[in-house]
């Protein structure tokens, strides 16, 4: 099946909002996946086995990548090596991001 050309952002927020989940997978091709995140009160993540970016949609924050510690505003792009542990520590009750998932399982960009 051919996935769409476009992919509506407005439309993807009411899935999200209906999801029992906080993210929703949007979109996957080969060892690529985009997925949709909005953590409610707290992020409970745990490292991933791919490397991954987010593109934050809206809110803003503070994310950590291992001992680092970084604010983010909307339109600033987060990237974490797969297995580095990562999340966002505090986050504006509006915060959405994009999240892309990419390459091999283990990562294919050496943890710092």
């Amino acid at each position: 099946m051919t996935p769409p050309v476009k992919f509506a952002l407005a439309d993807l927020r009411k899935t999200l909002d209906a999801a029992s989940d906080d993210f929703i997978n949007v979109f996957k091709h080969g060892d690529g996946r985009f997925v949709l995140f909005k953590p409610e009160g707290e992020d409970t993540q745990t490292p991933h086995t791919q490397d991954e970016v987010y593109i934050v949609v809206s809110g803003s924050g503070t994310f950590r990548r291992g001992d680092e510690v970084v604010p983010f505003a909307p339109g600033d792009m987060l990237f974490v090596a797969a297995h580095v542990p990562h999340k966002f520590e505090t986050f504006s009750d509006d915060f959405l991001t994009w999240v892309a998932f990419w390459g091999p399982k283990g990562g294919s960009v050496p943890a710092a």
